[in-house]
């Protein structure tokens, strides 16, 4: 019995600190590598036509092909931050938060590769969506 008790024991001091990063619970208000500076630039089409055909996009949409396009350009972990400040800013987008962050795993796997270089740039931004998203890329 004692035995058992201490394997448990064992097991839950390795797992639950793993759970608990990953599960954001560590909720942070502030990051220390967010910058300070608002970005309010948003992406356009490329033509006025297609603009127009569509009409306008919703917040959400303007924001993940902003947030995918600053991945692309940068690195997962600074799109990650300006996705915490903006639904932080935005409360609204909160409800859209884990897909943009599914999206941005998933785009960090495209760019890096599968494996631990995507993962680095994990945030606790929506829970474990980051992490969802690099896990699930094909």
């Amino acid at each position: 019995m004692n035995s058992a008790a201490r394997r448990i024991g064992r097991t839950l001091a390795l797992v639950l600190p793993v759970v608990l990063v990953l599960s954001g619970t560590l909720a942070v208000t502030s990051v220390p590598w967010a910058s300070k500076s608002t970005d309010t630039q948003m992406l356009t089409a490329s033509s006025g036509k297609s603009l127009a055909k569509s009409g306008p996009r919703a917040p959400q949409d303007v924001l993940r092909d902003r947030l995918l396009l600053e991945l692309q350009e940068k690195d997962p972990g600074v799109a990650l931050t300006h996705l915490q400040r903006a639904t932080t800013e935005r409360p609204s987008l909160a409800k859209h938060c884990t897909s943009i962050a599914r999206a941005l795993g998933r785009a960090a796997v495209a760019k890096y590769g599968a494996g631990h270089r995507a993962q680095a740039f994990s945030r606790p931004v929506c829970d474990t969506s980051f992490a969802s998203g690099v896990a699930t890329a094909p």
